[in-house]
């Protein structure tokens, strides 16, 4: 009897030591991966309108098709991970991950591409949903802080990343092979994941549970608000259909979060969305991540058109911050448990709130080494809060909402960089960024959304 719990208890505290080592890594080569892949295309559209014979404005619909399939379906697919398991999920979502990147790599037209990289983004969706509730299974509680740490750290690093890696890869081979390289990555993590990937079993709920039409206004949604927002001012075509579509969206998520505030088991986790200390984190995760998406496409503008740098030179200082970002992630999974996590994010926030304050503040002619200690600043900032406020969303929920918690880890993550795109074209479409005033305006409001969430942050200590 005494065997039976120990082996029990060892089973629901994390993986032996060879085993986690084996999960992790199919941990990091899909979440890497399937982030990677979402900014990865964006620097060979040009060539791909050019030889699939079709314009810029739709060559666009090869990054939409995948940001939107990934975004509607997190939910649904988190929910779906409750019910059936999370290692079913994340394999059957890398499964078509890998075989929709094959199709990518023989389109023969853009509307053969574009299917294949919604494809693409459902199956990434597969990944992203489950993701952060398998670490929470890989780890035992007592060093599930550095998992979280280690997978927020891919995370930031694959998020940025896209640009260099493609570049790259173009510079010694054509487009088809930004997706080619999908294929072996891929089935390295199906052999690994099927051999070391944890099982759990779903806990039974009793109640009403969502259906289609749940899952349909879920998709309806987000796909408006994203498209309305692509519309408003990334792509540059703001206008009256924008706000409709953006309206819309909103219409029909008052209709569907209505719907789920009666279901036992909803697919928007309004049930997780009733514990102050998650919906908190929540705040916390969406105000950063706007902060960081504002930053981050203001910048560009400022180093190129308003202080004269080259691509080279402002990719290197841009590059700062990441790197100050996977230096700081280890140190705040080490800390994870020591200190309350609510602490540590206001910490790191208020961090990252100061170094875009002095962003804002550079003087007209900066040098490099200015620029670059406030990048570093506000990556070690970031690197600071992303652990720990990733550690409490995935941990607060019982067990059994694990993807539930995962699925709104990336949801936040997607609604706080849109929203930071909003507010930088509304600010772009006052101040047009020639003259740098709309970048620093920008970083001044990036400033204030990050203070923002060191405030959401820290309230966290309270509850």
């Amino acid at each position: 009897m005494s065997i039976h719990l120990a082996s029990s208890t060892a089973e629901h505290d994390g993986l032996p030591t060879p085993q986690r080592w084996h999960a992790m890594l199919v941990i990091i080569l899909g979440i890497g991966v399937s982030v990677l892949d979402g900014t990865i295309v964006n620097l060979a559209l040009p060539s791909i309108a050019r030889e699939l014979h079709s314009d810029a404005a739709h060559a666009i619909w090869v990054v939409n098709a995948y940001q939107i399939a990934t975004l509607v379906m997190l939910l649904p697919l988190a929910s779906v991970g409750d019910l059936i398991g999370h290692r079913r999920v994340y394999l059957v979502g890398m499964t078509l991950f890998t075989a929709s990147s094959l199709l990518a790599v023989f389109a023969h037209s853009l509307s053969v591409l574009i299917a294949a990289r919604a494809l693409q983004g459902l199956g990434a969706a597969g990944v992203m949903s489950v993701n952060a509730a398998l670490v929470r299974r890989i780890y035992p509680r007592s060093l599930l802080g550095r998992g979280m740490a280690i997978n927020s750290m891919v995370v930031a690093t694959a998020s940025v990343a896209g640009p260099s890696v493609s570049a790259a890869i173009l510079s010694v081979a054509s487009w088809p092979w930004l997706f080619a390289l999908n294929v072996p990555l891929g089935a390295l993590v199906l052999a690994l994941g099927w051999r070391s990937l944890p099982f759990n079993q779903p806990a039974p709920v009793s109640g009403s549970r969502f259906t289609a039409l749940d899952v349909l206004l879920n998709m309806l949604m987000f796909a408006l608000f994203f498209i309305g927002v692509d519309r408003l001012g990334v792509r540059g075509h703001a206008g009256q259909d924008a706000w409709a579509l953006l309206l819309a969206g909103v219409a029909v998520g008052v209709v569907y979060l209505r719907r789920q505030l009666s279901l036992a088991l909803p697919l928007f986790p309004v049930d997780l969305m009733r514990i102050p200390v998650f919906a908190l984190s929540m705040g916390t995760s969406i105000s950063a991540f706007c902060a960081q998406t504002l930053a981050f496409i203001a910048l560009p503008f400022l180093l190129l058109d308003a202080y004269g740098r080259s691509p080279f030179e402002a990719g290197l200082l841009i590059t700062a911050w990441p790197i100050a970002t996977i230096f700081m992630a280890p140190m705040a999974g080490r800390l994870i448990g020591r200190y309350p996590d609510g602490l540590l994010g206001g910490i790191g926030l208020s961090l990252l709130a100061v170094g875009l304050a002095l962003l804002a503040a550079l003087p007209a002619h900066p040098g490099n080494a200015d620029i670059a200690w406030r990048m570093v600043l506000c990556g070690l900032g970031f690197g600071l809060f992303q652990s720990p406020n990733n550690h409490t969303i995935v941990t607060t929920p019982a067990p059994h909402r694990s993807g539930a918690a995962s699925g709104m880890l990336g949801t936040a993550r997607l609604t706080g960089q849109t929203l930071g795109a909003v507010i930088l074209a509304g600010i772009f479409s006052a101040w047009p960024p020639h003259d740098g005033k709309g970048q620093m305006i920008a970083l001044a409001v990036a400033a204030c959304c990050a203070a923002v969430a060191a405030v959401f942050s820290t309230l966290r200590t309270r509850t």
